[in-house]
């Protein structure tokens, strides 16, 4: 798993991935002729004048707010206990391993296994790249694939390891997207529409593989299968609930004095099918390290694993550990324990290591031929024409 998120797939195998951007709801200076309605930050205040008016305060305002911050500790509670339970389920689970099996058992993976899980590791981190590329033609950005590409990649595969998606993913985008003429806010833009991607594809997946495999997932889940058709049914009615209303006109959310433009239905289908192969991809890099007499099939594994890796997001534990490994080991407990360990092992260091380390090689040697080259990548500053011939400030993205 991929507590993703998200990260992506939070900080899940996934965790990384849904995170904060924001555009101001206050007047900002616009070009002559034009209304902020896209998908844009403008990253302007209102000029000193319009502060300085007086602004009427609602008495019952304050109540609200000071009930948001009273209960504002609940969400980190709730984390921190989830985390501590898991890490006792897991270490009551591991008390009947054999390390000495768990060596032998990952000494015998083979290299067919091995090769399989590289493969998908590599199609799981491409549909990755696709995040950031679809929230840049959004924004009406246009960047060099090959930049966007090392941007997704080193981000995710940093912040999946070490954690704090907000501050690794976001300090490593900022580092490479910046030399692009990207401003904070457009870079935080992009994060927030990333996140959006991770959560439609693990909502269509995670919907679909409960109504097709609730009867097997009843025995394994210890539900019911009327619970597990619900469950699928209400979870794929929330995402095409929000594409029906993406679709209907344009939308935003507004924190504090930032708006963010919501996409339309063509960037948000897009979204969900690129969400969808990653989750996909990302689980079959387990599947396929499971133990050989595996019968489990593949639609139902997508159930477990996706609970797996939301639950590790929940705990806000650096890739979900942990939490993600004793929600596996609970699931799979009809199969020998030390093997799916040494499975959850391997995926660890086929998902999460290697493409960490390899991030930090390519996040060094991008360095190096930018401080050699002493100047940035071609690319057009901020304000300057995008792809479709308009200015990155016009604020009308792609339906």
């Amino acid at each position: 798993m991929r507590a993703r998120s998200a990260y992506m797939r939070g900080n899940g195998p996934r965790s990384g991935r849904l995170r904060h951007g924001l555009m101001p709801c206050g007047r900002a200076a616009q070009p002559e002729g034009r209304t902020p309605n896209g998908m844009n930050f403008q990253g302007q205040h209102r000029s000193a004048a319009e502060k300085a008016e007086p602004v009427q305060h609602d008495p019952a305002a304050v109540p609200r707010k000071s009930r948001r911050s009273r209960y504002a500790w609940i969400g980190t509670a709730a984390s921190i206990v989830l985390f501590a339970v898991s890490l006792g389920v897991l270490w009551k689970l591991v008390q009947s391993v054999s390390w000495a099996e768990v060596h032998a058992a990952i000494k015998a993976a083979t290299f067919e296994q091995l090769g399989l899980a590289f493969l998908f590791v590599g199609i799981s981190y491409l549909f990755l790249t696709g995040y950031d590329a679809l929230a840049l033609r959004q924004l009406r950005i246009k960047v060099p694939y090959r930049i966007t590409a090392l941007a997704s990649f080193t981000s995710y595969a940093v912040s999946f390891t070490l954690g704090f998606p907000l501050l690794t993913a976001g300090t490593i985008r900022y580092w490479i997207y910046a030399r692009q003429g990207l401003s904070t806010a457009k870079i935080a833009a992009l994060t927030v529409i990333a996140g959006f991607t991770f959560w439609l594809g693990m909502g269509v997946v995670l919907g679909l593989s409960l109504i097709i495999e609730a009867g097997q997932l009843a025995g394994l889940a210890f539900t019911s299968i009327r619970i597990n058709q619900s469950v699928g049914l209400a979870a794929l009615a929330l995402v095409l609930g929000y594409l029906a209303w993406v679709s209907a006109k344009k939308r935003s959310i507004t924190v504090k004095h930032w708006r963010l433009e919501l996409p339309g239905a063509s960037v948000s289908i897009g979204q969900m099918i690129v969400g969808i192969g990653d989750v996909c991809a990302a689980a079959a890099v387990l599947y396929v390290l499971l133990p050989q007499e595996t019968t489990l099939a593949f639609t139902t594994f997508l159930a477990i694993y996706v609970l797996a890796a939301m639950l590790g997001i929940a705990s806000n534990a650096p890739g979900g550990i942990g939490v993600f490994e004793a929600t596996i080991l609970l699931a799979l407990s009809s199969l020998p324990r030390n093997e799916v360990l040494t499975s959850l092992l391997l995926f660890r260091g086929c998902y999460y290591v290697v493409p960490f380390v390899t991030a930090l090689a390519m996040l060094g040697l991008y360095e190096i031929v930018k401080r050699a080259g002493g100047a940035r990548d071609p690319g057009p500053p901020e304000g300057t024409a995008g792809p479709s011939g308009r200015a990155w400030h016009d604020e009308s993205g792609p339906r």
